[in-house]
């Protein structure tokens, strides 16, 4: 049986290690023949899984269990943390969407890339937190790629939000880096975004004039597994 090390992480947790959105990372993604790999991608379930093809230069492929997408922000800041601990570190990394700068500060993983090459959302801003908590729009299939969102503490900077991606074969993602880079240039403002059951986001503007956003998060690894192809 021909196998493929696979790494679980969970992207964006607390500081305790708790919440985080999973994803899975396939090292070693040329082992993955290139046809195989949406059927595997659907077959893991995961929000995205990664295939990285050259850990050296930060070459990689990122799939939802429905698509392809040239750029999407959990998967780059997991991936980029997974490179660091398995000794490979990268300055950049290099998606579909091309060059994405990642770098380490404290305990939190960042990346920057331009917003607009991820998943076009929609933005819904709500008037209080505990509404967007209890929200039930993942069980309506019109909801294809919404964002809710409110103020938690606007003065600090603090959202509450919860992301909705049927037309992605999301029912609803635990923690959306995509949709925290086109946050952060729509308000063009820090913010740390509280997402799903438990994830943190910190997304910010990136340098003036570089049309780019930044968000950065803790990584924490669940898992190391041979995948049978």
């Amino acid at each position: 049986m021909t196998t493929a090390p696979l790494h679980v992480l969970r992207v964006f947790t607390d500081e305790a290690g708790d919440g985080g959105n999973p994803l899975g990372v396939f090292v070693d993604g040329r082992a993955v023949p290139a046809e195989r790999r949406q059927e595997i991608a659907a077959d893991l379930g995961f929000s995205e899984t990664v295939y990285v093809d050259d850990a050296a230069g930060g070459e990689l492929r990122i799939f939802t269990p429905a698509r392809e997408l040239p750029l999407a922000g959990h998967p780059l800041v997991g991936t980029a943390w997974l490179l660091a601990h398995l000794g490979r570190p990268v300055d950049v990394l290099r998606p579909p969407s091309g060059e994405v700068p990642t770098w380490r500060d404290g305990d939190l993983v960042w990346i920057r890339a331009r917003p607009e090459l991820g998943p076009a959302w929609e933005f819904v801003e709500l008037d209080d937190p505990r509404t967007v908590s209890a929200l039930r729009e993942a069980m309506s299939p019109e909801h294809v790629r919404n964002v809710y969102w409110s103020w938690v503490d606007a003065d600090g900077g603090i959202i509450r939000a919860r992301v909705f991606g049927s037309a992605l074969g999301i029912r609803e993602d635990e923690a959306t880096g995509s949709a925290a880079l086109q946050l952060a240039r729509a308000l063009d403002r820090p913010i740390e975004i509280w997402q799903g059951n438990g994830s943190i986001l910190s997304a910010r503007p990136g340098p003036a004039g570089s049309g780019s956003c930044e968000v950065g998060g803790r990584v924490t690894l669940d898992q190391e597994r041979d995948y049978a192809l």
